[in-house]
């Protein structure tokens, strides 16, 4: 017995020369909460599909404001954006992220962002969100958009079976309508029976002569239509020359056959000489080519009505690389203090975007920047504090829907120089480096 004992205390002090000595004095319980760690992982919600692989993150939407984005992401499907506006809405609608507290269970805003992903072109990125999408079936926006999108895609098969799937508001309007174009390519008797329906809620003397054509199978259809989806597909089915037609925005991003590049890109049309051309060819994204030909320029060779326009070129390419590039600035900066008022203003314009994205002043010339007449913000100066409040704070979703609010309401030439560099200097600092770049080519480009 004697022996047993010993042997049981032995165990006993080797055990202790092993374990922590804090484990010693810490219940089972205690020890257990320290060595097993339990994680929650988040359900996916209408938000965590991704349309293609943007380069943002899973936290885009962290700490985001619900109400900020139920008033911008509709915008984006109803307003012209510029073309760095258009490229900076994509990227974030298609990142799969668990959208804005308090908004990514919402199926209204699920279907906002569907629709302004197809407006904007991104007819790929928006079937793929809505394939992985659930209760599609049970909300009309969401199952309308999953419909234009395959009408867009020339796949009316799936665009009818959406409209067989749905089990709410099966009445309205639309549905009639593409029921009867689905009808229609059937063969089925039903649909002469559909589209007298349809016309008898709303009529609609455009399509009801274009199905009326298809359903007859002869006879003049008349001229093509690309209002809207539905009309689209009809004027594609019945062979019509779509060019005839003026089509929206979603049906041009539809006839132009591929997902618009994930990079702005702007239409410069190049007047006559070398830094008119470069410039173009750096609006089209040739970076190298554009540097290529700025290196064959030397500038006491370069008339002197185009010194300015050979800065602002310097601009482009420093903004388009992302290199500081400081004589630029000051060259700027001093443009903007002599020559005709016009050229004042450029020059002043373009020392505003180009320091905007970080280049800095040097003390001479920020004493003259100084006294500039930089025309005021066209923003509400609460939306611009907003802005800049999300960026201190490292919120790029929120930041971007508030770039994007000011960008919509500035339309398709974008924001106003002021304006502008408070967007790129926004960007920056919550990351989205390519974005703030491309706002600042495009401001630089519309003072060419």
């Amino acid at each position: 017995m004697h022996i047993a004992r010993s042997r049981i205390l032995a165990a006993l002090t080797a055990c202790a020369l092993v374990l922590p000595s804090a484990a010693l004095t810490q219940t089972p319980a205690e020890v257990s909460s320290e060595t097993v760690t339990a994680t929650t992982l988040q359900a996916p919600d209408l938000f965590s599909a991704a349309g293609r692989d943007t380069g943002l993150g899973p936290d885009l939407w962290r700490d985001a404001s619900a109400a900020t984005a139920r008033t911008v992401i509709p915008l984006l499907a109803e307003r012209p954006l510029s073309p760095a506006a258009s490229a900076l809405a994509r990227a974030v609608l298609a990142t799969g992220a668990r959208g804005p507290q308090g908004a990514g269970d919402d199926p209204d805003l699920a279907a906002a962002r569907a629709r302004a992903l197809i407006v904007l072109g991104e007819i790929p990125a928006a079937r793929s969100i809505l394939g992985r999408t659930a209760g599609v079936d049970r909300h009309q926006g969401l199952s309308r958009a999953a419909a234009d999108a395959a009408l867009l895609a020339d796949d009316d098969a799936g665009a009818c079976e959406t409209a067989q799937a749905l089990s709410v508001d099966r009445d309205q309007i639309y549905w009639l309508r593409l029921r009867a174009y689905c009808q229609a390519l059937a063969g089925a008797p039903a649909a002469q029976l559909t589209l007298d329906l349809a016309q008898n809620v709303e009529r609609d003397a455009v399509f009801g002569r274009l199905l009326g054509a298809r359903l007859a199978g002869a006879g003049d259809p008349g001229a093509p239509s690309l209002r809207n989806s539905l009309d689209y597909a009809l004027s594609r089915n019945l062979g019509l020359d779509l060019s005839q037609a003026e089509p929206a925005a979603p049906i041009a991003a539809a006839l132009g056959g591929e997902a618009p590049p994930p990079t702005a890109r702007w239409p410069v049309i190049a007047t006559e000489g070398p830094v008119a051309a470069a410039i173009a060819v750096l609006a089209q994204g040739d970076l190298a080519l554009a540097e290529n030909v700025r290196a064959t320029l030397v500038q006491d060779e370069i008339p002197q009505a185009e010194v300015l326009d050979l800065a602002l070129l310097d601009a482009l390419i420093a903004a388009a690389s992302g290199r500081p590039d400081r004589p630029t600035l000051d060259r700027l900066v001093e443009r903007g203090g002599i020559g005709e008022a016009r050229d004042r203003r450029r020059a002043q314009d373009a020392a505003l975007l180009l320091s905007a994205l970080g280049t800095p002043l040097s003390p001479q010339a920020r004493g003259e920047f100084a006294g500039f007449a930089i025309a005021a913000p066209k923003a509400p100066p609460a939306r611009i504090f907003a802005m800049e409040q999300a960026a201190r704070g490292g919120l790029p979703g929120e930041t971007a829907l508030l770039a994007l609010w000011t960008s919509a309401e500035a339309g398709g030439a974008g924001p106003a120089p002021a304006d502008r560099a408070r967007i790129i200097a926004a960007l920056s600092a919550v990351g989205l480096v390519d974005h703030a770049q491309a706002y600042a080519v495009e401001g630089l480009l519309a003072l060419r």
